[in-house]
C-alpha cells in the first residue's frame, strides 16, 4: 500500500502542474491584453507567490484539499477532526509560495520526528481518505 506522504508527494507535483497551466493561460492573456512585446515574465516573480498561496489556501480552506491531493484522495484537516479555519489554511502554506521552502518543512519537521513543521505550528494533518 501506498503511504500518505508518497501521495504527497505526487500531489504536490499534480499542484504544481495545475498552478503552471493556471499561470501560461494568465500569461498569455495578459500579452494579448497588453501586447506581445511587452515582457510580462518579469513580473510573475510577485504574482506567482500570491497566486500560489490564493490556490492552496482557498482549496485547502473551501474543499478540504487542493486538486492534487484530491486526485490522490488526501484530505487536510485541524488536529481536531475539524474543517481548517483561515488562519491554519495561510500558515501551513506558507513554505509553498516559492515551491523550494517546503523542503527545509519538511526537513525540519523530520529532526523534530513529526509532520512538515508547519503543520505542526498549524495543528493540521493531512490524511488519506481510502483508510
Amino acid at each position: 500500500m501506498v503511504s500518505v506522504f508518497s501521495k504527497r508527494i505526487v500531489a504536490y507535483f499534480a499542484d504544481f502542474f495545475v498552478v503552471s497551466a493556471f499561470m501560461w493561460i494568465l500569461s498569455y492573456l495578459l500579452s494579448l491584453v497588453l501586447g506581445v512585446n511587452n515582457p510580462i515574465y518579469q513580473y510573475f516573480i510577485y504574482v506567482v507567490p500570491v497566486l500560489i498561496m490564493v490556490y492552496f489556501v482557498l482549496c485547502e480552506k473551501l474543499v478540504g484539499a487542493s486538486v492534487g491531493k484530491s486526485l490522490m484522495y488526501l484530505q487536510v484537516m485541524s488536529q481536531n477532526g475539524a474543517n481548517i479555519s483561515w488562519s491554519q489554511a495561510i500558515v501551513r502554506n506558507l513554505t509553498k509560495i516559492y515551491w523550494i521552502p517546503i523542503i527545509f518543512d519538511w526537513a525540519i519537521g523530520k529532526i523534530l520526528k513529526k509532520d512538515r513543521f508547519f503543520n505542526t505550528i498549524s495543528k493540521t494533518v493531512v490524511v488519506d481518505e481510502l483508510r
